[in-house]
């Protein structure tokens, strides 16, 4: 039975399920936004429905807030292979969505502007002091790439560590990076909801591991240094 007292079983429920809940949250953001089905600059949409438009900010907040979490907890996968290349893509993904949710704090400036000025004397504002070297370079360049780059390879040093289907990291890239090839729009749909599927399927065959299975990616070690021996016949 699960104790939250388990640090095997806690570490191992809570990467399972983020890997489920994080991508989706990004994708109902993506059908509540009025800019998806509409315009797709903030300062119309928000006006069109400002509730829609909140809630859709704080959806993709907390995708993106939970997301590095999710990572963290795939990097346990490649304790044994592909150890280098994984940790490296890891600190990519959560770089990298750290500062896309930090960049959220833009949205209410770029409502507020778009509420008290005409919509092109607005976006001239936001774009003067979004476009600021200490935003550009503290927050945008390149750090909000790493997250959609080092996700897919993140998840590419899983399938080397033979967790998982080389497909799952396919489908995920070709989600975030193709997204990029497309406007904001209906069409981006299919494309974010691609990685709710591979990551949900990640997320479920963590869920169905054992204790022993999780703990089995530890290093070989002494008794008692890096897990203890009473998970080698624990299960879930």
């Amino acid at each position: 039975m699960f104790k939250m007292s388990d640090s095997v079983a806690f570490r191992r429920s809570v990467t399972g399920v983020l890997l489920f809940v994080a991508p989706l949250l990004q994708f109902v953001a993506l059908l509540v936004d009025p800019g998806t089905w509409g315009d797709d600059r903030e300062m119309v949409s928000y006006g069109d429905n400002p509730a829609l438009a909140q809630l859709e900010s704080l959806l993709y907040h907390w995708s993106w807030v939970l997301v590095p979490i999710a990572a963290f907890g795939l990097l346990h996968l490649v304790r044994r292979k592909a150890v280098v290349f994984g940790h490296i893509a890891g600190g990519m993904t959560i770089i990298g969505y750290i500062s896309v949710s930090a960049l959220l704090l833009m949205d209410p400036v770029e409502w507020w502007f778009g509420q008290h000025y005409p919509v092109e004397q607005g976006q001239k504002m936001f774009d003067e002091v979004f476009n600021l070297p200490g935003v550009i370079f503290g927050f945008t360049l390149p750090w909000i790439y790493l997250g959609m780059i080092g996700l897919p390879l993140l998840l590419l040093a899983v399938w080397r560590a033979g967790f998982v289907h080389w497909w799952v990291s396919a489908v995920v890239a070709v989600g975030y990076l193709g997204a990029i090839a497309v406007p904001y729009s209906p069409l981006t749909i299919p494309f974010w909801g691609a990685p709710v599927i591979a990551m949900g399927y990640l997320g479920l065959k963590v869920l169905r591991m054992t204790n022993a299975d999780w703990a089995s990616y530890y290093p070989s070690a002494d008794p008692g240094v890096t897990t203890p021996d009473s998970y080698a016949n624990t299960t879930a």
